[in-house]
């Protein structure tokens, strides 16, 4: 989620959010201005007993007090459902035996109430039924569960529980708020992206579906795709940035639907896996405010912030909350469907470090207000702990906790058929959590030091029983292996032999050489090889490491090569949020307005990236727009952009279709055509020999900025890949190969199409002669800040 942190300022226990995570400055927001604090006229009473409304508690005198549910007073009539004890299990609400199942634990609640709500009263805040849960009837141990039979049509639910409200305890109990379900598989609200609620609220009551045993979607047969990961190309998007923007000329415009109108492009691409930014429920209106720089609204755009992990984004769904929101369930499973149709597996970016209710001054949704000592990692006045940066920090390895996420994962594997997941902040998932208990926090009854809340665990529960669950071991696990508290698990992250990680130390390593720096050829060599200094000694392969150069948080490719510093003034926080040490390189001029001769010295550079990335051993990943040149103009932090900064640009991509993108494309087919470029393990001499300006010569000083390699490929032969990153051209040796030449085929030094020479190329033949006089003498005229791939080939002179 952020790049890695050099050093951490803040105190993990803050008394604010993050700059990543705005402030949720605006519980009701108007157009013209701000009003934080200022309740709408449903609560004009609040605290009153005013008929026909009954306030079920009063508000607390927390900042979201405005949000508590207004309760009508029914009349006297007979229940529309018949009432049983239920089930304790399965967790959350389903649909059997000619009824309704609902199960939710809490272990620190003193009552629960499960509230029906008619989705005509919704907007209104109105319960339309209440079912109280007897504690003897209706509850098993923890657990809380009640089943019902009637008629559910156009009927929502939440739950009301009661307890104690003492945040210096962790506890959060607050009876007016309707919470939702954990387990809800879908989520009603807004039913349009960046549209305020009634009264224009950012924060209207959200309420959970009501399952249906007609609840069904057509898979026409698809199962997973199960692809080798040493196969894979990912390339990371966001579902709305994708399609939003106009020159799309989607049908559905940033939706999921959207998004699979243009799936022939990704295959075009050479893509057979996408790593979908977050598409958990969450709220876009989050930190909504008024941005003086751009003129437009602030936006969570990114998504990390989730509210229900269960549930699709409903306002990516072309249908919005249509069909009770089960329409963004469905349409979530034909984005599935289809990219497998097409050979792309589908990942997730999921968001367990944290969630949207903040710290003590964010919303009561559903975590705080089932169990907070629970479902967040507290320290022993109540405090928050803030390893994620945003707040709070979800208490992965509490058995309550990590199985949660268990059935989560589980979930979107059987039901709605996804390849794999990648893990925000991972390192999260491997600290010890808090049991909020003094014999479990302290050792004993009186306080003390004996169990450190927060420690990383070499073998944490939540970490072990993924990678042994019988249904999520053999799908893609991906960790982001660090978090804002200064743990770098990168190289470390426990494993079990099946965790990948992002390699952010590649990510670095191949930014500065690239660019020229001093220092770096041997650790460049090891990003060639699959970072074996990282994973070779703990057992795992090179398809453990995903490397890449750009991702979502951080500059573009095309940015990269423009700009030394980042240029954030667009986020209205005076460019002090975002990374500064980007280890970018702007090729002598700041910003898009630059000389021809820098233009031309920036696009070879961006060529030299992404030879780099399909050349190297492990999984590439290339970030959405890449292909095209996408340009954020230098902002490095584009969280709350929904507009223009962070929409895919089609008409930018129609103009790079015969230069960049054509040159992309040739490359991931290069890539997927070689056999040594997927290695299931690390290269050996037998297959990779070192040169340097002559063979079998590597230069591995401090000075070197040239590296050079033959591989041996079962397909394409032996190939010749250098990278010369200094600003000195140079004239390289070959390796003498009696009874085969060299011949050219990439070299990120010309223009297109002749920076990649492919067999249609027109010309070809006439461009591969230019070289001639200088391959006759095994010989090869490198430019400088250039990279190229040579193929071995019989000559046919001898």
């Amino acid at each position: 989620m952020k790049m890695e942190l050099q050093s951490l300022q803040s105190s993990l226990i803050p008394n604010h959010f993050s700059r990543k995570s705005a402030p949720k400055t605006c519980l009701r927001c108007r157009k013209d201005k701000l009003n934080v604090g200022i309740p709408s006229k449903a609560f004009a009473n609040a605290g009153k007993n005013v008929n026909p409304f009954v306030i079920l508690n009063n508000a607390s005198e927390r900042v979201d007090a405005e949000t508590a549910v207004v309760v009508e007073k029914p009349p006297a009539r007979a229940r529309r459902f018949e009432v049983f004890s239920g089930q304790p299990t399965p967790f959350g609400a389903t649909a059997r035996d000619g009824g309704v199942n609902f199960a939710v634990s809490s272990g620190n609640a003193s009552s629960a109430t499960l509230c029906l709500i008619n989705l005509s009263d919704l907007p209104e805040k109105r319960v339309t039924e209440q079912i109280a849960l007897d504690p003897t009837n209706n509850r098993t141990g923890d657990v809380w569960h009640v089943f019902l039979k009637g008629d559910f049509e156009d009927m929502v639910y939440g739950y009301r529980f009661d307890g104690s409200f003492s945040p210096e305890d962790g506890l959060y109990f607050d009876s007016s708020k309707i919470l939702i379900d954990p387990y809800a598989k879908a989520v009603v609200s807004r039913g349009e992206y960046g549209a305020l609620g009634p009264d224009e609220e950012c924060w209207p009551q959200m309420a959970c579906v009501v399952p249906s045993i007609n609840d069904e979607f057509d898979w026409e047969g698809d199962l997973p795709l199960k692809f080798p990961q040493r196969d894979l190309v990912i390339y990371e998007m966001h579902v709305r940035g994708f399609t939003r923007h106009e020159s799309s000329n989607s049908k559905f415009p940033g939706t999921y639907r959207g998004l699979v109108e243009k799936l022939d492009h990704l295959k075009k691409l050479g893509i057979n896996c996408i790593e979908l930014m977050p598409c958990h429920e969450f709220n876009e209106l989050e930190y909504y405010s008024y941005n003086s720089v751009l003129g437009d609204y602030k936006v969570n755009f990114w998504g990390y912030s989730t509210i229900n992990y269960f549930s699709p984004m409903a306002r990516y769904s072309s249908a919005g909350v249509g069909k009770y929101g089960l329409g963004a369930v469905n349409e979530f499973k034909y984005l599935v469907r289809e990219a497998h149709k097409r050979g792309i597996e589908v990942i997730m970016d999921v968001v367990f470090n944290h969630t949207a209710e903040g710290n003590e001054n964010g919303p009561i949704l559903s975590f705080r207000g089932l169990d907070n000592s629970v479902f967040y990692m507290l320290a022993p006045k109540g405090e928050f702990y803030n390893y994620s940066g945003c707040g709070n920090t979800f208490n992965c390895n509490h058995p309550i906790v990590r199985q949660f996420i268990l059935d989560c994962l589980r979930y979107w594997v059987t039901e709605m058929h996804v390849d794999g997941f990648r893990f925000d902040l991972a390192s999260i998932l491997t600290r010890s959590s808090s049991l909020w208990d003094a014999v479990n926090v302290y050792g004993d009854a009186i306080e003390g030091e004996a169990i450190t809340i927060g420690t990383p665990l070499s073998s944490p529960p939540l970490i072990d029983m993924i990678s042994n669950d019988p249904i999520l071991h053999g799908v893609k696990l991906i960790a982001e292996a660090w978090d804002c508290g200064g743990l770098y698990q990168v190289g470390i992250f426990p494993h079990w032999g099946i965790w990948s990680e992002w390699n952010g130390k590649y990510r670095d390593i191949v930014r500065q050489f690239i660019k020229g720096t001093d220092g770096f050829a041997g650790a460049f060599a090891e990003c060639l090889c699959g970072s074996p200094n990282l994973y070779q000694e703990g057992g795992r392969k090179p398809w453990n490491s995903i490397n890449f150069v750009c991702a979502h948080d951080g500059f573009t490719l095309a940015d990269l090569v423009t700009y030394n510093s980042k240029h954030n003034l667009a986020n209205g926080e005076d460019n002090k949020d975002g990374e500064n040490h980007n280890n970018s390189w702007n090729c002598g001029q700041e910003g898009e307005f630059a000389s021809i001769s820098v233009k031309k010295l920036r696009r070879r550079q961006m060529r030299n990236f992404f030879l780099c990335l399909m050349v190297s051993q492990g999984v590439p990943m290339i970030y959405m727009g890449d292909e095209y040149g996408h340009t954020k103009g230098g902002n490095n932090n584009t969280y709350c952009h929904d507009n223009f900064i962070n929409y895919f640009r089609w008409d930018k991509m129609e103009e790079a279709e015969s230069d960049f993108f054509r040159y992309c494309c040739l490359m991931t087919k290069f890539r997927h055509e070689c056999e040594s470029l997927g290695l299931n393990d690390f290269p050996t001499a037998e297959r990779l020999q070192w040169h340097g300006h002559t063979p079998a010569t590597p230069d591995w000083s401090d000075t070197s900025r040239f590296v050079a390699f033959t591989l041996i490929d079962s397909v394409k032969g032996e190939l010749y890949i250098a990278f010369n990153a200094s600003h000195i051209g140079v004239t390289v040796a070959l390796p003498e190969r009696p009874g085969y030449r060299w011949e050219p085929l990439v070299d990120t030094s010309k223009a297109a199409p002749y920076d990649f020479l492919s067999d249609d190329l027109a010309d070809r033949d006439t461009a591969v002669r230019q070289y001639a006089h200088f391959l006759d003498s095994n010989l090869y005229p490198m430019l400088s800040y250039s990279s190229i791939i040579l193929s071995l080939s019989p000559d046919d002179n001898i």
